[in-house]
Parts: C-alpha cells; sequence; structure tokens
C-alpha cells in the first residue's frame, strides 16, 4: 500500500496575473487577513449579496450563493488548503491507496459529531458519497463517475473502489457535493432534510426568508476544524441586495458588514473611504459569454466564432474591470492545474470576425438577445460594449435583464440565446469544470449550451484516467485548444474576487476557489 497524508496540485496561483494585493481604506489589510490582535468572541456578521441563494441540495446545486452557505453546514472528508493548491484530510485523517490505485481506504477522524449530538460513522460516509453518486449527469454525481462501489470497513472506516484509476479523486471527495450528511437523512426524506440541513460544520440552520436573507448560528459543538475552535461569530447572515451601488451604501453606512462582490468602478471609491477595506483576493474565476446551441444560429460555429472574434477584451477589462483583470484566452484560469498560457482562444480581430461571418448560415446578420443581471453595472458596461461590437456585424442583440436570483434561475434552465456567465473553480482539479463545460453529462449539458463535441468528450475521460502528468497536461491542452476552436464559450477575462468590509471584519479570507472559512472571522466591534 502507498500512503501518503498530503496531495500537492501544481496550481500556479502565486504567479498568476491576476492576483492582486489588498488595497486598505481607512486600515491596513489586515482586515481581511486575521491580524488584528486577540480574536473576539460574540458578534453577527451580515454579508450583503445580489442574489439569494437557492437551494441548500449539496447533490444538485450548481449556484455558487447557495454553495457557499452549505459549505458552512455540510463538511466534506477532505479540504483545500487557503491557497487553493493542496487537498488535505478535513473529517478524514488519513488515507492509504492499493498499489493499483483502484481501492482507497478513508480512515475517520475522531471525535466528530453532527450538530445535532449523533457521531460520524462510517455508515454516514458511506450514503453520502453514494448520494452523490447517484445524481449522475442530473447533478454533482458526475464528479463520482470513477466509484465503483463505498463500503463500510469499521466505524470508523470507510473503502473506495473505483472501476478505473482515476487521477482527481482525493480533489473530487474535497467538493461540497460529497460533504457528509446523516445517514438516511437522519429520519427524513430528502426534501425535508434540505430544507435545514444538518452537517459537521461551524455553522447550523437558523432561518431562510427567500429573496430577504439566510441566516444560520454558530455551532457550539463545533470539532474545530483546521484551527481548532468553535466559531468566534454568534451568527452569519446573508442578505439579497441586487443593486451594487445600494450594497455600497449599506456597507458605508455600517448597515452591513462584507459587500460581496462590488462592482469595479465601487471597488476604486471603497478602497479610499475610511472604516472599510477593499480586497481583490487571487482567483481562479473565468467570465464568458454562453452561446446556446439550442437556438438558432448558434448552432453554427462561424457564427459563435464570429462573435469571439468581435469582442473587444482589452476595452472590457480597462472599461468593466478598471484594468483589475486580464483577458481570457483559454477554457482554463491561471490558477487551475494544467492552464496552458500558449492556448490561444479568439481574440479581438473584426476583420476575422467579419470573415466568420461571411461563411456562417446568417451572412447579412440576425437579431438575438444577451441575458444579463439587473442591478449589475459589470455585466450592463459588457452588454453595452457587446451590443456595439456586435452591430459592425449585422447583428441587433437586445439585452434582456433579469433580477440576480431569476436570472441565475434562466441560466440553469438554458433560458437564453446568449448569456454572461462565470465560472471559478470549487477543487484544484480541472476535471470539476472541463466535465461540466464539455461533457454533456457532466451535469450541465455541457455549462448549459448544448455543445456536444464527441473528440472533445473522448479527450475529457481519458484525461480523468491519466496518472501521469506530462501526459495529462498534454490531454488538457489539446482540450483548451479544441474548446477555444469551437467558440462553445466566447472567454472575455479572469478576474480576482472583489469583496469590501468594514474594518471590524477580522480573520475573512476567500481562497482561489471562492469559498471561505466564516469559522475563523471575528469582529472588534
Amino acid at each position: 500500500m502507498t500512503r501518503t497524508s498530503r496531495t500537492r496540485y501544481a496550481a500556479v496561483l502565486a504567479a498568476s496575473a491576476v492576483a492582486l494585493a489588498a488595497c486598505g481604506g481607512g486600515s491596513s489589510s489586515s482586515s481581511a487577513g486575521g491580524g488584528g490582535g486577540d480574536p473576539v468572541q460574540g458578534g453577527d456578521l451580515t454579508i450583503a449579496r445580489a442574489a439569494d441563494a437557492i437551494s441548500m441540495d449539496k447533490t444538485t446545486t450548481f449556484d455558487n450563493n447557495s454553495i457557499y452557505v452549505m459549505e458552512q453546514i455540510m463538511e466534506p472528508l477532505f479540504t483545500v488548503s487557503d491557497d487553493g493548491t493542496d487537498v488535505e484530510p478535513w473529517l478524514a485523517s488519513d488515507y492509504s491507496v492499493s498499489d493499483d490505485q483502484l481501492t482507497y481506504t478513508i480512515d475517520l477522524r475522531e471525535g466528530v459529531d453532527f450538530s445535532n449530538g449523533d457521531p460520524v460513522t462510517a455508515e454516514d460516509v458511506k450514503f453520502s458519497l453514494d448520494e452523490n453518486t447517484a445524481t449522475g449527469g442530473d447533478g454533482w454525481g458526475f464528479i463520482n463517475a470513477a466509484i465503483d462501489s463505498v463500503s463500510v470497513v469499521d466505524d470508523s472506516t470507510v473503502s473506495i473502489q473505483l472501476k478505473y484509476p482515476w487521477a482527481p479523486l482525493l480533489a473530487d471527495l474535497s467538493l461540497f457535493a460529497n460533504g457528509i450528511i446523516p445517514a438516511n437523512y437522519g429520519g427524513q426524506t430528502a426534501e425535508q432534510f434540505y430544507e435545514a440541513p444538518v452537517g459537521t460544520g461551524p455553522f447550523v440552520w437558523d432561518e431562510w426568508q427567500r429573496g430577504q436573507y439566510l441566516k444560520l448560528d454558530a455551532n457550539p459543538d463545533y470539532w474545530g476544524g483546521r484551527n481548532g475552535h468553535a466559531p468566534y461569530l454568534d451568527s452569519v447572515t446573508w442578505t439579497v441586495v441586487p443593486d451594487a451601488n445600494t450594497r455600497k451604501l449599506q456597507l458605508q453606512g455600517g448597515q452591513i458588514d462584507i459587500d460581496d462582490t462590488p462592482d469595479w468602478s465601487s471597488f476604486q471609491s471603497l478602497s479610499s473611504t475610511p472604516g472599510v477595506t477593499a480586497t481583490a483576493f487571487p482567483s481562479t474565476r473565468m467570465d464568458y459569454i454562453a452561446f446556446n446551441q439550442q437556438v438558432q444560429p448558434f448552432q453554427d460555429v462561424h457564427v459563435r466564432r464570429a462573435i469571439a472574434y468581435a469582442l473587444d477584451r482589452e476595452s472590457m477589462v480597462s472599461a468593466v474591470l478598471y484594468g483589475n483583470g486580464q483577458p481570457a484566452n483559454s477554457l482554463l484560469s491561471p490558477g487551475t492545474p494544467y492552464y496552458d498560457a500558449d492556448v490561444q482562444g479568439p481574440t479581438f480581430d473584426l476583420d476575422q470576425a467579419k470573415q466568420e461571418m461571411a461563411q456562417s448560415s446568417v451572412p447579412e446578420g440576425f437579431s438575438t438577445s444577451l441575458l444579463i443581471a439587473s442591478g449589475d453595472p459589470n455585466q450592463a458596461s459588457i452588454a453595452q460594449i457587446m451590443q456595439t461590437q456586435l452591430a459592425e456585424l449585422g447583428i441587433d442583440m437586445q439585452i434582456r435583464q433579469l433580477d440576480p436570483t431569476a436570472n441565475k434561475q434562466a441560466r440553469l434552465a438554458s433560458d437564453f440565446d446568449m448569456t454572461i456567465s462565470a465560472w471559478t473553480m470549487d477543487i484544484p482539479d480541472p476535471d470539476e469544470w472541463t466535465s461540466f463545460a464539455v461533457d454533456p453529462d457532466g451535469g450541465s449539458h455541457s455549462a448549459f449550451t448544448y455543445w456536444d463535441d464527441p473528440t472533445v468528450i473522448d479527450l475529457n475521460k481519458q484525461a480523468q484516467q491519466e496518472l501521469d502528468t506530462d501526459a495529462r497536461q498534454d490531454l488538457y491542452t489539446q482540450i483548451q485548444q479544441q474548446a477555444g476552436d469551437s467558440a462553445f464559450l466566447a472567454y472575455l477575462y479572469y478576474s480576482p474576487y472583489a469583496y469590501a468590509m468594514t474594518d471590524a471584519v477580522q480573520g475573512f479570507q476567500v481562497t482561489p476557489l471562492g469559498n471561505y472559512h466564516l469559522e475563523d472571522v471575528y469582529k472588534t466591534q
């Protein structure tokens, strides 16, 4: 048996060009870094964001606003280090791998209880992994595609048998969808359970007033996490504030503690506001335009390429991000393992765009629409830039606005012609995103575009099972090149995560995967 307790991934986050330093307003950057003296017990944290959560069902939900809440309640066997590069044991204490790479034996951490007081056992682990696997292509089950069976060895040990060697398994086990919950939902139905889920996390369910706020309370019996303590805060509340300027005013007025994703124009002014710290955290985020290939004429690769070539990404980075980012060249972001900087998807070239349109099924142009979230200045600016640029190709693009929550639901239902969307990694392995994006069976009909390319699907399946890192790099380079050539997405830019918070907030850190450990956050006043 080969044994290790830590797996290193070759992410290059520290060198990423989108990794910006914190910008302090009335204080140093320690507000976001946890350097504000001895932690203070108590207090209620309020985070305002544009859209509400959608569901707490960890196995079928693809929405970040939901994910960042459920991660505070339900924890996986493994987690990712703060810099986003390592997979570390979490509810697991150790693991071993058979010589043929087909059997993983996992030891559970001692003394971990669910928030209802019941101890975590191997039966709970088996149930939780099987629950996710069972969703298949209708949820996150695709992430467990290589798992043949999960068996209970004893109360504190599980064995995972694979169908074939699977490179991203440990990373997959760190995904929120594989979070551990009580076996058989603790005697409830799945629907009942996910109305108020129970887990081992630092916070427990309080209430959800849909469209207004979602509140969690501290778990006083939390097992301790990485730093060995229960949460400092008494509660965390996420409020729904669709308008970016309103969130900014609430932060400046002290009604909220954290503004989740201020627009970049607000970010600049917040950086100079006394009592406020604006921080750009290194990220794995990529913004893109998705084309719905169920809608004419987006089945036509020349139409997609024409639009992709017509987009002036440098202008978008300047006008929308205020320089806080870089044009995107690839399906993968620079902070994701196996990203290839030499791959070149379509870049701004109006002559090439016109040539592609001339070869298309609609050489004289057509009418279409772009779905954006209302109250989002970033998306509004992109839409206006696109509207002008596509007019030069004879494309009449109308801008369709929905409130942020309705916008997310429309995107998840593929109810759009084109839409602005974004992806952030949840694990330090590209398979999560590539399977989601290029494989119709990856839970989302190829990022809700319905793109279906057998060659790319096959390359992705090979990459999943390839254990040699050089060979895997070659496969992911091919995927990046062919996905770019198909223009099933028009990549826009890579950008950091923008957050702004009052100086009272200490210890708030966002990993390059977008998530955060709220058990380590406290308020000084």
